[in-house]
C-alpha cells in the first residue's frame, strides 16, 4: 500500500552555499544560519576569516555545518591541489554573513590576500553580502561608496536591519536574520531552469512477496534516484518521488510516495504522470515476480525450490503509452554491451533519454559512487565517475537543457 508524504518547507535541497564568516558580533548569529541552511537540504561549508575566530571558535562551526571549517589559504594540505579553487567551484553561492566594514572594503578592491576575498574572486557564482557594523560606520561615504561598486558589478547585498547595536547604538547596520538570509537564497534559487516543471521521479527497488515471510528484491539502494529528485527540485522542479522500500531520510521540498511492489509503483507512475511534464525512472524495478505468493511460510521439505514467475507491468512502456508527448529519462543498469543495451532501451521505450551504468563487480551498488553515461537519439555525453549526488546534479542541469530545448 502506498502512502504519500509531503515536505512543505522552502527548498534548498542539492544546493551548496559556501558561507563567509567575517569579524563582526553578529557572527554568532551564522551559526544558526548554518542550522537554518542545512534543515531545507542545503549543504554548507564554512569559511572563517582570523576576525571571525575573536567572536566564535571554527569548532562551533564544524559542529552544526558537519564539515571541517576553512580557515587559511596556506593551508599545505588544502592547496596541495589548488583546494580555493575547488572550493570555488564547488559552491552554488558564496554568502557572506556578517559582512564587516573592512570585508567589504577589500572585496570592492578586489583583494586576495586572504582565503574569502580569493575565493569570491575565483568564484562565478552568485555572491550574496550580508552587511553587519556599527550604524556610523554604515553611514559613512566610504562604505555606501563600496555598496554601491558592489550592487553595479551584481552582488546581491542583504539587509540591513535596524535596531539596537551591540555597541549602545540604535540605528541600521544590524545584519540581516537567518531566516531571512535563507528566505532570499530560496527566492533566487527558485528562479532555476526547472522552475514550475512537475517532475516525477521512481527510485529504489521493488520488493514482490514469495510467501508472508520471503520476497525477491534487488541490491538498490535508492541513492541515485533520490539524489536525482534532490537535483531537479534545486533546479526548481515541483518533484514527486515515488520510491521502493528503502532507509533514506526524504530532501526537503518535494512531495514523496512510498510503494512495495512493481504493481504498486507502476499504478503510483501512471497517476503521476498524468499532469506531468518531466518524468524520470531511475528505479530498479522488478522484471519478474512469483505467480502466486504462498499463503503460509515456505518450508524446506525439498532439495530444490522451482518457482513459477511471470512479468511484471512495464512501467515506462505503459507510461509513454499514456503520455506520448511527456519527456521521459529512463535509467539503465547493465553488466555488459553498456552503449548497445542502452540504445536499445532508449528506442524500445520511446525514451527521450537513457542514463546507463555498469554494475556489479564492485560497481554502483551499495557504493555512494557510481559512472554514467547518458544516451539520447542524435547522441550522447559521459558523466564520468563521481559521488552519485555530483552525477545526479549533472545529469538534471542536462536534462533541463534538453527538456527546455
Amino acid at each position: 500500500m502506498s502512502r504519500a508524504k509531503t515536505n512543505p518547507r522552502p527548498s534548498l535541497a542539492g544546493r551548496r552555499i559556501l558561507l563567509g564568516v567575517t569579524g563582526g558580533i553578529a557572527a554568532y548569529k551564522s551559526a544558526d544560519l548554518v542550522r537554518r541552511l542545512k534543515e531545507v537540504g542545503a549543504d554548507v561549508q564554512v569559511i572563517m576569516t582570523a576576525g571571525a575566530q575573536q567572536f566564535v571558535t571554527p569548532r562551533t562551526f564544524a559542529a552544526v555545518s558537519g564539515r571541517p571549517v576553512r580557515e587559511d589559504l596556506w593551508d599545505a594540505k588544502a592547496e596541495a591541489a589548488m583546494g580555493h579553487i575547488e572550493l570555488a567551484r564547488w559552491g552554488d553561492a558564496i554568502v557572506i554573513a556578517p559582512a564587516s566594514a573592512d570585508f567589504i572594503a577589500r572585496l570592492t578592491q578586489g583583494r586576495a590576500d586572504e582565503l574569502l576575498t580569493t575565493l569570491c574572486l575565483a568564484s562565478k557564482n552568485p555572491l550574496f553580502v550580508a552587511p553587519a557594523m556599527n550604524q556610523q560606520m554604515w553611514a559613512s561615504k566610504a562604505t555606501q561608496s563600496n555598496l554601491k561598486t558592489l550592487r553595479k558589478r551584481g552582488v546581491n547585498l542583504l539587509g540591513v536591519g535596524v535596531g539596537g547595536q551591540a555597541c549602545g547604538d540604535v540605528g541600521p547596520g544590524r545584519m540581516m536574520e537567518p531566516l531571512q538570509i535563507r528566505e532570499a537564497l530560496v527566492a533566487h534559487f527558485q528562479q532555476g531552469p526547472l522552475s514550475g516543471v512537475k517532475a516525477v521521479v521512481t527510485a529504489g527497488p521493488t520488493r514482490e512477496p514469495l510467501d508472508p515471510v520471503r520476497v525477491l528484491t534487488n541490491r538498490s539502494s535508492g541513492k541515485m534516484g533520490f539524489a536525482v529528485a534532490e537535483a531537479l527540485t534545486a533546479l526548481g522542479a515541483q518533484v514527486t518521488l515515488i520510491a521502493g522500500p528503502v532507509v533514506l531520510s526524504t530532501p526537503p521540498g518535494l512531495r514523496r510516495i512510498d510503494v512495495e511492489t512493481a504493481a504498486q509503483m507502476h499504478k503510483a507512475a501512471l497517476a503521476e504522470a498524468k499532469d506531468a511534464a518531466l518524468f524520470v525512472g531511475a528505479a530498479a524495478v522488478a522484471d519478474y515476480r512469483p505467480a502466486k505468493a504462498a499463503r503460509a511460510k515456505i518450508k524446506k521439505h525439498t532439495a530444490t525450490l522451482s518457482l513459477a514467475m511471470e512479468r511484471t507491468r512495464d512501467i515506462l512502456a505503459d507510461v509513454r503509452a499514456s503520455r506520448p508527448k511527456l519527456f521521459m529519462v529512463g535509467f539503465a543498469a547493465e553488466t555488459e554491451n553498456l552503449a548497445r543495451n542502452a540504445r536499445g532501451k532508449l528506442a524500445n521505450k520511446k525514451l527521450d533519454m537513457v542514463a546507463a551504468n555498469l554494475v556489479g563487480n564492485g560497481r554502483a551498488f551499495d557504493h555512494d559512487d557510481n559512472e554514467l553515461h547518458v544516451y539520447w537519439k542524435s547522441g550522447g555525453r559521459s558523466l564520468g565517475k563521481d559521488s552519485k549526488a555530483n552525477l545526479a546534479r549533472s545529469l538534471a542541469e542536462l536534462i533541463a537543457k534538453r527538456y527546455r530545448g
